[in-house]
């Protein structure tokens, strides 16, 4: 598994058309750009299962599995809450993750790719109903909503919440208004294209810099034991810091190894490797694989991608403590990637933080 090829994901400015479209839909930030336009996750589905407000989409990754025709367009979206106070130690529950996917010949997109430089017709900007399935949208964050301003009758939201926000932002103005309202939603992230490229091997660096760190760990702690016999209590306590300082050398370790291991593409904000294994910022709340839950087709489920930390740099966010947070999270895919009649089927996420000595050094990002 751990040879996998590893793609990383990078940020970079495009044309909002290419944004919008679910025709080239790897990015992060703005609404959703969903690829089948039936079987949307319903309300509950989208809502923090801690704190019961609706998420917000944070990206989209379009992973086609090559040789498999019901895979041939295949998209994960990835939904996360804002409220900071949901995102205790290693908690996950804050996100949610879907995969959708199609066969090449669909209802939805032409059989052939449409030239990539030119916007598509159902690109338009302030979409709110989806082509072909009729289902409405919400105004303010991009997913099913059915309930109409009973004003204008002109936006649908997909709750009270997000309802209420838009009529404080803007909406208690514009309603009424000819046209279609053009204030940009101020709940969702910034909008960027997701790029990819292979990531260069360096497993030989990565083997001699373990190898230094462990003589160096090592170096500085002594667990011998005094000549003298110790009392019971003296016993433990030595017992118990010995435990510390293994652990503390594994977390180094391993924290060490992240390090170097995204310091040729230190912006990468996205860790691609289907089948692989992810890069852990930590030694502690690490999966075993009775962690990660069978798909309900039977099938079991692996690593597909990883997000980064270094993609909160670039989400508008209050600073580290303060605001939504991880130290990396991430996503295990039915690994037969079944088909569930153009439903968006949820994944699993695993959220890992920073250990407290970790969270210390990386709160300059």
């Amino acid at each position: 598994m751990s040879s996998a090829e590893v793609v990383l994901g990078f940020l970079e400015d495009a044309e909002p058309w290419r944004l919008r479209s679910p025709q080239f839909p790897s990015k992060v930030g703005g609404k959703p750009a969903w690829l089948s336009r039936r079987g949307l996750p319903s309300l509950p589905e989208l809502e923090c299962e801690i704190c019961r407000l609706p998420m917000v989409f944070l990206l989209q990754v379009y992973a086609p599995i090559s040789g498999q025709d019901r895979s041939f367009h295949r998209t994960l979206f990835f939904f996360c809450c804002k409220t900071p106070e949901c995102y205790t130690r290693n908690e996950s529950r804050c996100m949610k993750v879907f995969r959708n996917q199609l066969p090449r010949r669909n209802e939805f997109y032409p059989y052939d790719p449409p030239p990539e430089d030119e916007p598509p017709c159902d690109a338009e900007e302030g979409q709110s109903v989806l082509p072909v399935s009729g289902v409405k949208l919400c105004w303010v964050c991009g997913c099913p909503g059915n309930k109409a301003c009973a004003r204008c009758h002109t936006v649908t939201y997909c709750g009270k919440h997000h309802q209420t926000l838009h009529w404080k932002q803007s909406h208690k103005k514009e309603c009424g208004s000819q046209g279609f309202p053009v204030t940009p939603s101020l709940l969702l992230f910034p909008e960027t294209e997701l790029v990819t490229e292979p990531e260069e091997e360096e497993e030989k660096d990565v083997k001699e810099a373990e190898g230094e760190q462990e003589v160096e760990d090592g170096g500085g702690i002594s667990t011998q034991r005094s000549v003298d016999c110790p009392s019971l209590a003296e016993s433990l306590a030595e017992s118990d810091l010995e435990e510390m300082a293994m652990h503390e050398t594994e977390d180094s370790k391993v924290f060490q190894r992240f390090k170097k291991k995204i310091a040729p593409e230190p912006h990468q904000v996205i860790r691609y490797s289907r089948g692989g294994s992810p890069l852990w910022v930590s030694s502690q709340h690490v999966p075993s694989d009775e962690d990660i839950p069978s798909c309900i087709c039977g099938a079991k489920r692996t690593f597909e991608f990883q997000v980064m930390p270094q993609l909160l740099n670039n989400l508008s966010v209050d600073s580290t403590g303060a605001s939504i947070d991880w130290g990396t999270v991430a996503v295990y895919t039915c690994s037969a990637s079944c088909e569930r009649s153009d439903q968006y089927c949820p994944e699993v996420i695993w959220k890992q933080d920073f250990s407290s000595e970790q969270h210390t050094q990386t709160e300059q990002r």
